[in-house]
């Protein structure tokens, strides 16, 4: 496993590079490489959550913390200044596409895979977040691109966003096990898991985000300029804890939501966005999101690696024709359908609406509310969830993996990648001119 590890992490870059050339994403080989090293007789352990209650534990874990890096990254990376008016494309996907997946899944769950309600809630739940993890080659750059995407910009967004927001509903699935009737129980969800949880989540997020940046650009580079006025060879000080602070505001973000019983997912991106707001034109951030994306993309081998050999372990077992059909529908059918609902009153183009409603990759995430809800209470029809959410993942893997490239770049093509009537360029955030707006590693006039 250390070999299989090791080498996988060595040819990540190089063959993530490769395989951008013929439209193909690392993903794909690397699970595939799971599978097949996984079937071979080298004694390696089995990994399969509907069999082993460990291995449901571990996979809520590593994939919570994968997704929260993600999210990190995903937040730090945005550009553009948080407005209604620059944000407004965001909303419609959270509030209509999001519920119509969850809607449309759960039903499919129940109706056709003759799953009880509280398991087809989870499904919903699971299946319906479009995935920060998997999604790189459709979200936005590093920070400080100054490039106007809004395909791109939509797609990271909702991400970041219905990661946390998906939270309500995989609650509301463990709340209905058992439950045969609405009652006190109703009201007690929508009071503390869908109000409370994320009002919680996004103001601790944004406090740690300031609290954050007031760290990295007050009190670190007062203490480095400091320095420089003393001695004129001196470098900024605070340019090199770049790693330390940013895996310590992620990780305080989201403990800190967690204890006071909010959504720690939405606490990490709303926490990168506000801090991401500060300095706005420091070299800084993309150092921090140089750090963030290195660690997200060795926990993302071992996940891939983890992923192939789940289904190399017979995670795909209980796996029949109407679970297939319910996956291939929300990849090809209920996501793009609801996606385009959500898109009808923006001024894309319509290749541009078709991109966003189509390009929702499934993936970690779902992986995670799937482990969670497992962690958490007694639901009926484990195995056919797992196989119908890995199915599903893998398809989205395979599908969105060769077609998001191209898609993308015949978007760009026929420049239906920015509203109609909008500059292509957009100004970044908008320049602090203060003394600490200085860029690390450079001294001051």
């Amino acid at each position: 496993m250390f070999v299989i590890f090791g080498l996988g992490l060595m040819l990540a870059v190089p063959l993530e590079k490769w395989l951008a050339r013929f439209w193909l994403s690392l993903p794909i080989v690397y699970v595939a490489a799971g599978y097949a090293l996984y079937s071979l007789p080298f004694d390696l352990p089995h990994i399969n959550p509907t069999f082993d209650g460990f291995d449901a534990l571990a996979l809520e874990y590593i994939t919570e913390f994968i997704v929260i890096a993600s999210l990190m990254a995903a937040g730090i990376a945005i550009d553009r200044p948080v407005s209604w008016k620059n944000w407004r494309q965001i909303w419609p996907l959270l509030v209509i596409a999001m519920p119509l997946t969850i809607a449309a899944v759960a039903f499919l769950g129940w109706w056709a895979l003759g799953l009880p309600v509280a398991s087809a809630l989870l499904l919903g739940a699971a299946m319906a977040p479009t995935d920060p993890v998997l999604a790189r080659s459709v979200q936005v750059g590093p920070p400080g691109e100054n490039e106007r995407h809004d395909v791109r910009f939509s797609l990271t967004v909702e991400a970041g966003l219905n990661d946390g927001l998906a939270f309500p509903f995989t609650y509301l699935a463990i709340a209905a096990v058992g439950m045969t009737s609405l009652g006190a129980w109703t009201l007690e969800w929508v009071a503390l898991d869908l109000v409370w949880r994320i009002a919680a989540g996004v103001a601790v997020g944004w406090a740690v985000g300031r609290a954050g940046a007031w760290y990295v650009f007050e009190r670190e580079a007062d203490a480095a300029v400091k320095d420089i006025e003393e001695d004129s060879e001196t470098q900024p000080k605070y340019s090199t804890s770049e790693g330390l602070i940013v895996l310590g505001t992620l990780l305080l973000g989201y403990g800190l939501a967690e204890l006071v019983e909010g959504y720690g997912f939405l606490a990490v991106f709303v926490g990168a966005v506000t801090a991401r707001q500060r300095e706005n034109r420091s070299r800084y951030h993309k150092l921090s999101h140089h750090f963030i994306d290195q660690i997200e993309q060795i926990v993302l081998v071992a996940v891939l690696f983890g992923f192939g050999a789940m289904l190399a372990s017979g995670v795909l077992d209980a796996l029949t024709w109407p679970a297939a059909l319910v996956g291939i529908a929300l990849v090809f059918v209920i996501r793009p359908v609801a996606g385009l609902m959500s898109e009808a009153l923006s001024d894309l183009p319509t290749i541009g609406k078709l991109a966003v409603a189509f390009l929702g990759v499934r993936g970690m995430g779902s992986i995670y509310y799937l482990a969670y809800g497992q962690n958490h209470a007694a639901f009926e029809g484990l195995d056919v969830l797992w196989a119908t959410a890995s199915f599903t993942i893998l398809l989205s893997i395979v599908c969105h993996g060769i077609i998001a490239g191209p898609f993308i770049a015949y978007v760009e093509k026929r420049r239906a990648h920015i509203h109609d009537g909008q500059e292509e360029e957009m100004d970044c955030l908008a320049p602090d001119e203060s003394r600490l707006a200085v860029e690390p590693h450079a001294k001051p006039e």
